[in-house]
């Protein structure tokens, strides 16, 4: 789970991108200008900021950016109105990570964000099985954009499949694995398949497959 700081005078942006960041399993906090920008910086560390560069209030997207830098190590992605080479590369050249021009396709803002998170090293890798992502661990799930709570079970239980798209992990080794010990009832082990296959198939197809005699698969077919 990341923290994203949104810089941006425009209230209909800072809503829609703070929903889709939340829907995703990330941290938001949105200011309308620079005004409380080092409180919350200094406050939240976020690992990724979001300039706008045209804002209200004296300072704007580029003096921002340098009071970022002299802060924090977090990434920066520019938003500007403008999309002239002189301003990216001024953008870019005083440490912003990227750029992006008004308008754009919130598919594109999330992700260049989830590119930016990747390599300042704030998010971990993570595994795509058709519409469903399994991040590190299963701390985040999510299927087309939308986030889905699991038990802490469930979570180890997915983890473990995640590890090894489209191969056959076998009950025994699920039961080391989540549970440490490969002695109990490997009807355990179904029960706790058939109710994450629940949540996951309340927003998708199928992507648990039982292989009969062999254990679970996790893949699109």
């Amino acid at each position: 789970m990341s923290k994203v700081l949104i810089v941006e005078d425009s209230e209909v942006i800072r809503a829609s991108v703070v929903s889709a960041l939340r829907s995703q399993g990330h941290l938001a906090q949105a200011l309308p200008d620079g005004t409380d920008l080092e409180r919350a910086i200094t406050s939240s560390q976020p690992d990724l900021v979001i300039l706008d560069v045209m804002l209200p209030g004296g300072r704007d997207g580029f003096e921002l950016l340098g009071v970022v830098r002299k802060l924090s190590r977090a990434g920066v992605l520019m938003l500007t109105a403008r999309d002239e080479m002189t301003d990216r590369i001024r953008g870019l050249s005083q440490g912003a990570d990227d750029y992006l021009a008004k308008p754009f396709a919130m598919v594109e803002l999330m992700a260049r964000i989830e590119a930016i998170l990747r390599r300042t090293g704030a998010m971990g890798s993570s595994v795509t099985i058709g519409d469903l992502t399994v991040a590190d661990d299963a701390a985040i799930v999510s299927r087309n954009g939308t986030t889905i709570d699991l038990t802490e079970t469930e979570r180890r239980l997915l983890s473990q499949l995640a590890k090894h798209p489209e191969r056959v992990v076998s009950k025994t080794q699920l039961l080391t694995a989540v549970w440490g010990y490969d002695g109990y009832d490997e009807n355990i082990v179904e029960v706790h398949i058939s109710s994450l296959r629940r949540r996951l198939e309340a927003h998708g197809p199928r992507v648990i497959h039982t292989v009969r005699g062999r254990g679970y698969r996790l893949g699109t077919t």
